[in-house]
């Protein structure tokens, strides 16, 4: 029995060594297998997987540009957050040394947007600017300004118009922006008081956020109604103002008075380069004929053979700047390294009835003068201290009232009976 088993145990010994060598030809086997498994690999999934490498690497360097468009959309329609989140780009800032003369022409034209450009300042500056050589951008809504103003400039390349409100955002690629956006004479802007303040404060707040997107350079042009009814005489950029808040004349003057306090507030928390002017009374070829201004309506009256109103004892002040003169100190503020506040306005006072006396003697001798109340809140006196503008722009104005008044005389003359001795080229040119 023991034999037997211990027979069996032999004959079932050599069964492991039988099964290592029915097994080695596998082993043997396996080596050409995995090599083709390796080749394989190589051949069919490596370029797949360098594709996928490549496909990962593209959409990588794609996506940021398209996510900071996505971004930038999603903040346009929010126009406050756009202001306060998006940086300022200095890429349109002109140089600071080397400025050239502004009687010369520019050696690198600039892109310059005027708001208001179709109006009587307005247009004259851009008669400047395109004489210059600059591309110039007019917008304007024809509240006060009129094509006519700028129809001499259709058709040339450097010059294009666009009808737009500034109270809604624009978006435009400039070097500088001239703001003057604005009705300007109580007759207009007491029309409608509150899209006068609207114009000051979200117009000039879109404005300046433009200026602020494209790294333009932004001029703000004020006015000599932030003084008010003042205590000071003349009256210089550090005086204050003696301004009712809420008088009938409180939309235009607090409305200016806040569109500086926006242009400073830009300019020390968001970099942007600001100027600001303080316009005094101007006047000129292209003034609005009934917008209620002395010099207008003194003007217009005599031509019509009507009375000249003299507002109260007639004694009030005023000092009157040709509209050239203007233009002048507005580009060299533009070109120049200070922010301002400058007064702009010729220092030469007159009384309003001195004025009326000068009207009598360049249009009609024999024109009557006629007094009435007073209006509500307008000032006793002003006269500008132009001492900060001649020592840092080297400005002040050169045209006198009894120079200038003929060339506004002759344009309203041809305007209101279509005197054909009389052109608007003639006083236009004088600016």
């Amino acid at each position: 029995m023991s034999s037997e088993l211990i027979h069996r145990a032999q004959t079932r010994e050599p069964q492991p060594h039988h099964n290592r060598t029915s097994n080695s030809p596998r082993v043997s086997n396996s080596a050409p297998k995995s090599a083709n498994r390796i080749g394989y690999m190589f051949r069919e999934r490596v370029p797949f997987l360098l594709i996928g490498v490549a496909i990962a690497t593209f959409f990588f360097h794609l996506l940021p540009s398209r996510s900071a468009s996505i971004v930038a959309a999603t903040q346009h329609d929010s126009f406050l957050e756009t202001e306060l989140a998006l940086p300022t780009r200095r890429v349109l800032l002109e140089e600071k040394k080397g400025r050239v003369p502004l009687g010369l022409k520019s050696k690198k034209p600039k892109r310059i947007l005027v708001t208001g450009g179709a109006g009587f300042v307005g247009s004259h500056l851009v008669d400047r600017l395109m004489e210059r050589g600059d591309s110039v951008i007019v917008v304007d809504n024809f509240f006060t300004g009129r094509k006519e103003n700028v129809l001499h400039h259709m058709g040339n390349p450097n010059f294009e118009l666009i009808r737009h409100d500034v109270v809604e955002p624009i978006l435009l690629e400039v070097d500088q922006i001239y703001h003057l956006a604005c009705p300007a004479s109580p007759v207009h802007y007491k029309f409608n008081p509150v899209k006068t303040i609207k114009t000051n404060v979200v117009g000039t707040l879109n404005m300046l956020g433009l200026a602020k997107r494209v790294g333009a350079r932004f001029l703000l042009t004020s006015t000599s109604e932030v003084y008010g009814d003042p205590l000071q005489h003349p009256q210089a950029e550090t005086y204050w103002g003696n301004v009712n808040p809420i008088g009938v004349r409180s939309c235009y003057d607090e409305g200016k008075r806040t569109a500086e306090t926006l242009t400073m507030d830009y300019h020390r928390g968001a970099g942007i380069e600001v100027r600001i002017a303080r316009i005094f009374n101007t006047y000129g070829p292209r003034m609005c004929i009934d917008d209620g201004r002395v010099v207008s309506n003194f003007v217009a009256q005599a031509l019509r053979k009507e009375p000249l109103t003299v507002y109260g004892d007639g004694k009030q002040t005023r000092s009157f700047q040709y509209v050239s003169d203007l233009v002048e100190g507005l580009m060299r503020l533009m070109e120049g390294e200070h922010v301002g506040p400058f007064n702009l306005g010729n220092p030469g006072e007159f009384t309003m009835l001195e004025l009326a006396q000068v009207v009598q003697e360049t249009i009609d001798p024999n024109a009557k003068i006629e007094f009435r109340p007073n209006t509500e809140d307008d000032p006793h006196k002003r006269k500008p201290d132009i001492s900060k503008a001649k020592e840092l722009l080297g400005w002040q104005p050169s045209v006198s009232l009894r120079e200038g008044l003929p060339l506004m005389v002759t344009d309203f003359r041809q305007r209101l009976f279509g005197d054909s001795k009389a052109t608007g080229t003639k006083g236009a040119s004088a600016s």
